[in-house]
């Protein structure tokens, strides 16, 4: 049995953020059905890389979730979609804050009906304050929440992360407040309302950025591939590439000195621990690169491995893809796709020992599952010919 199989999930977002908060659930057993709109779908389905018509990307942001197409901007699937909140445990959307409210459904009118649902409504910036309105992606919430002006190198143009990391980094703080919510339903009987902004989500995480500020009056600045404040932890050149080394524990420090053969650093009595390793960072970071400027990356990997200093490559896609280690925890998986044919894709974090997620649903067509779901939920055949016939559902 998988955990969360006893969940009702309601997806109504679209993209990033919603969707793959509930694809974390649904990776764990919640039963999720996804709404979106009749013609085109949730636009995630045309996003980057393309294979017969769908984006690769859907496959694995919607797997094990059902798809039910309706026309949310009718008055007909507006109620449709509050007769499935009334069955659910938990909805989710990622729409502009008061979207919800012009349909009717303000957690107010959807509690009446359903005391026990937990509504995630996951924004720019949160469901209230002076920004409630503004429209926020992932991107600005990197922005506003701190980390973009610390990407990059020093003097340079602050870079984006590579991935909507703000989008994810929200979705998985409303899976938090989910289990937080359950957990109170479960002593309560009643549901709550999961508040989550992305700005803050991505703050969230940005460690002691304003309490250095606040307190020390210091702004952190961008440091290229350095951890500022902690030494050794830096990229560095070797004849074949660049290998990260991260040597900063007191031990691990002594260890890494000896195995490069600078014992005079091993030694110092003011590099004996981090406090005094940052203050003479250059001086560190020289030694080691001129150590790793004169080796291969797998040599370095080689040694460093044997002196139990933390090493490693900077990974492609490629190198994931061929990294014994992903495959030996089962973290690339291939699944055939609704087009017939192969895809590889995540497998599911967290690993847990008794109860495990599975991939058991591959990623839906628009509206495959609408006929089943309604039915379920009580709709009749006839009332579902009428809704097609005007459009309200696929």
């Amino acid at each position: 049995m998988l955990p969360l199989s006893d969940l009702k999930v309601l997806e109504m977002g679209q993209l990033i953020a919603g969707p793959f908060c509930a694809k974390t659930l649904a990776d764990f057993g919640a039963q999720v059905i996804k709404l979106e709109p009749p013609e085109g779908g949730d636009p995630l389905r045309n996003w980057r890389v393309m294979r017969n018509e769908v984006s690769l990307w859907w496959h694995i942001q919607s797997r094990n979730k059902q798809s039910v197409a309706v026309d949310l901007r009718q008055p007909e699937g507006q109620a449709l979609a509050r007769q499935l909140a009334s069955q659910a445990d938990i909805l989710i959307e990622n729409f502009s804050p008061g979207t919800l409210e012009k349909w009717g459904m303000d957690y107010e009118s959807l509690s009446r009906d359903n005391p026990g649902l937990i509504l995630v409504r996951i924004s720019g910036f949160g469901q209230t304050g002076p920004y409630r309105k503004n429209p926020g992606f992932g991107v600005i919430g990197e922005a506003m929440g701190g980390l973009r002006y610390l990407s990059g190198e020093p003097g340079r143009k602050p870079v984006r992360v590579g991935i909507s990391i703000g989008d994810t980094l929200a979705a998985l703080h409303a899976v938090v407040g989910i289990f937080a919510a359950v957990e109170v339903r479960h002593k309560t009987g009643k549901g709550q309302v999961v508040d989550v902004a992305l700005s803050e989500s991505v703050f969230n995480v940005m460690e002691s950025l304003v309490p250095e500020y606040c307190q020390a009056g210091m702004i952190r600045e961008p440091a290229g591939s350095a951890l500022p404040g902690i030494t050794p932890s830096n990229a560095y050149s070797c004849r074949d590439g660049l290998v990260l080394i991260a040597g900063n524990g007191d031990g691990i420090y002594r260890r890494l000195m000896e195995t490069i053969g600078r014992e005079d650093l091993r030694d110092d009595p003011d590099l004996a621990n981090n406090a005094g390793r940052a203050k003479q960072a250059d001086r560190i970071d020289t030694a080691i690169g001129a150590y790793t400027a004169e080796r291969t990356v797998k040599e370095i990997i080689q040694t460093l491995e044997e002196a139990r200093v933390p090493v490693g490559r900077i990974y492609t896609a490629k190198d994931i893809a061929e990294d014994p280690q992903y495959r030996a925890r089962e973290m690339l998986i291939q699944t055939t796709a609704y087009d017939g044919e192969p895809i590889t894709q995540p497998g599911i974090v967290p690993k847990l020992s008794a109860t495990p997620g599975q991939i058991s649903r591959r990623a839906p067509t628009i509206g495959e599952h609408t006929d089943e779901v309604l039915l379920k939920a009580g709709f009749s055949e006839e009332v579902l010919s009428d809704l097609r016939t005007r459009g309200v559902i696929k």
